[in-house]
């Protein structure tokens, strides 16, 4: 399947329902989070983690007209066209798929943290025991056999449980479409609203119309893939080539060394029959 696909997440819709949540533990099968402790507020976690792969966030708000404003937010992997996690692993354990998918081969992950530290909204989390990077991969398994066994696209389990139509799945360019619709019926009443899809990682293969500023959401602006990764993969690829040049020139010499001595051996043993 090589054509791009994308999760349009309309805000301005969302109930903080959670059904999201407890659709993708269910197809993930992950274990509960028995580890929070409860702090008197609506939001079940703080924060993602290696059993929680989704996230709805919510936060209290007052404006500068003294109403009260609860804002949700469905937090959980945006799959950049151009991820930082990925360029970021020492392993290349992170692959972007041609469907625009970003997915972690566990086989390949050791557990560093560069992939969290590198992503500008530290996604992936280490499941500690495993030493393994844990992150949302869009249901890519799911996507992939609805594909393989009907040619039809089957929606990530999160989109398909949302009875808010707060999420869409689709093509990317549908969803963009979508996007621009709902920006529209909602600028009326919400006129920070915008669409968030940032440039600098590439675009997003996670789509939100916000009815506020990023901002207010926690979220970046304007985040991008840091150039100093680039760098440093770059600096990588050079000292292993280097490293190899090097040992390359150590075992050529070795071999050389030996065909000489052996080569100095045969003439000697010439020069005694002489």
């Amino acid at each position: 399947m090589t054509q791009e696909i994308a999760m349009l997440h309309d805000m301005s819709r969302c109930t903080a329902c959670r059904g999201c949540m407890v659709a993708c533990k269910q197809w993930h099968d992950l274990p509960p989070d028995m580890d929070t402790p409860f702090e008197g507020q609506y939001q079940s976690h703080k924060d993602l983690s290696s059993r929680v792969y989704t996230l709805i966030q919510m936060k209290e708000r007052v404006d500068d007209k003294g109403k009260f404003h609860w804002d949700f937010f469905k937090k959980n992997c945006f799959h950049c066209g151009d991820p930082a996690c990925a360029k970021g692993c020492p392993e290349n354990a992170i692959d972007r798929n041609e469907n625009g998918t970003v997915v972690i081969n566990e086989e390949k992950c050791v557990g560093c943290h560069y992939c969290e530290h590198n992503c500008p909204w530290h996604i992936p989390k280490i499941d500690e025991i495993r030493h393994k990077s844990t992150k949302c991969d869009l249901c890519y398994d799911r996507i992939a056999h609805g594909y393989e066994t009907t040619g039809e696209i089957l929606k990530p389990s999160c989109a398909k449980t949302c009875t808010a139509h707060a999420l869409e799945f689709g093509t990317i360019e549908e969803m963009k479409q979508l996007a621009a619709e709902r920006l529209a019926m909602i600028q009326p009443n919400h006129p920070n609203a915008n669409i968030y899809c940032p440039e600098g990682v590439g675009g997003t293969h996670m789509i939100y119309v916000l009815p506020e500023k990023p901002e207010v959401f926690g979220l970046p602006a304007n985040p991008s893939t840091p150039l100093s990764i680039d760098l440093w993969k770059a600096g990588r690829a050079f000292t292993k080539l280097a490293i190899g040049g090097a040992a390359a020139g150590i075992v050529g010499a070795m071999v050389l060394t030996k065909m000489m001595k052996s080569s100095a051996k045969s003439a000697a043993k010439d020069q005694e029959k002489g």
